[in-house]
């Protein structure tokens, strides 16, 4: 009976094979995917948003709002990775990988990098702005105050603010990096364990559990912020710059040493270094 799943060695190697793909993947291609896989990360964070929304403030315990949080969020990666799409996070593995086994260029990756992360951007935004502040859905109560201080909690650089009565102290640059490499180590894993299973299920699976573990810990994922503290800004309680300066930068460096070191790396030099 044949096996439904890769070995580890064979999963790495087929890293770097979709690697070599991506490295010479046409531009319309790669702006097309990279706005889906945002608005897909936008979606499981806007379900996350709605099925957690007033439950702070009713006074559930923390940790249930986590596990509810973090239990419905894995849609937005089992889109992106079985659907297919672009997402900036997933290619800080695959493009490392490529590189390090001579399959991918310096210029490829940094033109997969750059493109993806704008297009998750725009993607991520158009779901914000569109589906869940036009709409309604996270405009008004209790949404729009679990929305709000999850966009401050995130963007306000070390700040305090008052949430559901409390005060409640923002995140650091350093700490959204820390969180942001511990992220990214996870959703790599969801991905490598995606690439090993062989059907629908397992990638499933595959998937949910390393995801579920990110988002209820309070890891930081540059993706998903590019929806949450934008709903912050369009609700009124967050600024562009503080948008950028004080999550994006950290996360994205953080999000890339994760991936890059922690899996793409570490997977390469165990399976994959010296071989043919």
């Amino acid at each position: 009976m044949a096996s439904s799943f890769k070995s580890p060695a064979d999963t790495a190697k087929a890293c770097v094979a979709i690697a070599e793909l991506k490295n010479s993947a046409p531009l319309s291609n790669l702006i097309i995917l990279s706005f889906l896989a945002g608005a897909y990360i936008a979606f499981g964070g806007l379900l996350a948003e709605v099925v957690t929304g007033g439950l702070a403030a009713a006074g559930a315990p923390p940790g249930i709002v986590k596990l509810l949080f973090g239990a419905v969020f894995p849609v937005g990666l089992m889109l992106v990775v079985i659907a297919g799409s672009e997402l900036f996070t997933g290619n800080c593995m695959y493009m490392p990988m490529g590189i390090l086994k001579g399959k991918a260029s310096w210029m490829g990756l940094g033109r997969n990098w750059v493109v993806s992360w704008i297009f998750n951007l725009v993607g991520a935004l158009f779901v914000a702005y569109c589906l869940a502040y036009l709409s309604g859905i996270l405009a008004v109560p209790p949404w729009d105050a679990g929305a709000l201080t999850v966009a401050k909690t995130k963007a306000l650089g070390g700040a305090q603010f008052v949430a559901a009565g409390k005060t409640v102290t923002s995140l650091t640059w350093m700490q959204v990096f820390w969180r942001a490499i511990g992220c990214n180590w996870l959703v790599c894993l969801a991905v490598y364990l995606a690439i090993a299973s062989d059907d629908i299920i397992g990638k499933i699976f595959g998937i949910w559990f390393p995801i579920f573990a990110f988002v209820a810990t309070g890891f930081e994922h540059v993706v998903a912020n590019m929806f949450f503290i934008p709903m912050g800004i369009f609700l009124g309680g967050v600024t562009w710059s503080q948008f950028f300066m004080n999550n994006m930068i950290p996360a994205t460096l953080g999000n890339i040493v994760g991936g890059a070191i922690f899996v793409g790396a570490i997977y390469w030099w165990t399976y994959l270094r010296g071989s043919d």
